[in-house]
């Protein structure tokens, strides 16, 4: 069965490239194309595809605040943002509002087809150049902070289950997985939180990213 997937960018050249990218691959299929944050919304009720590649600047509505009311209305189609910025208040939006992978526009054909596949698995996923720019402002942190690495502070089982929610996966999923209660799984993640300094899912996903833990 082949991947439906939206695809929302206003420049028409660069949606044109992207679409030559993804459908090469012969399992994917592009079902809809949008120029702006609003038409993504209404194309993705009406064509309800399986990934949206979603870039950020975008008229009308933004690409993040678009994808924030398709994650809303249709939490099970995958998201992936498309930004020019790696800043860090950038990414941490677009994973609050439900992206599961975030692309620098400028290395988007060469880590579009992997960032495809890997939400479809459920994962996360980051341009590299996205990652290096979290573990600088992390290292910098831990310095002006003047501590030691967090990780440290985790067990091995909180490694563990910190990997997995960064990649995705429900508490359930993960209770089967390390076959654990779910109530357990949920106190770990408590934990997991409080010994980071976290606050959230999309947070932890950002520590996972900075860490090398997920690409």
């Amino acid at each position: 069965m082949k991947t439906r997937i939206l695809l929302a960018d206003d420049h028409v050249v660069m949606r044109a490239g992207l679409r030559m990218v993804l459908e090469k691959q012969p399992d994917f299929e592009v079902v809809a194309e949008a120029g702006d944050g609003r038409q993504a919304v209404e194309l993705a009720a009406s064509t309800l595809p399986d990934v949206a590649v979603m870039d950020v600047g975008m008229p009308n509505l933004n690409g993040i605040d678009a994808a924030r009311q398709i994650h809303l209305k249709h939490p099970s189609v995958a998201l992936i943002v498309l930004s020019m910025n790696s800043d860090e208040t950038y990414v941490l939006r677009a994973l609050k509002y439900g992206a599961k992978a975030y692309l620098l526009k400028e290395s988007a054909e060469a880590d579009l087809i992997a960032a495809v596949r890997a939400v479809r698995q459920g994962q996360s996923f980051f341009s590299p150049a996205v990652g290096r720019t979290l573990l600088e402002d992390y290292t910098r942190q831990l310095r002006q902070r003047g501590v030691e690495d967090t990780y440290e502070l985790l067990s091995p089982r909180e490694r563990e289950i910190l990997q997995l929610v960064a990649e995705g996966k429900a508490n359930k999923d993960v209770a089967q997985m390390l076959n654990l209660s779910p109530y357990t799984v949920e106190t770990h993640r408590t934990h997991i939180l409080q010994k980071l300094n976290l606050h959230s899912v999309p947070e932890l996903i950002l520590y996972a990213v900075r860490k090398g833990i997920i690409k």
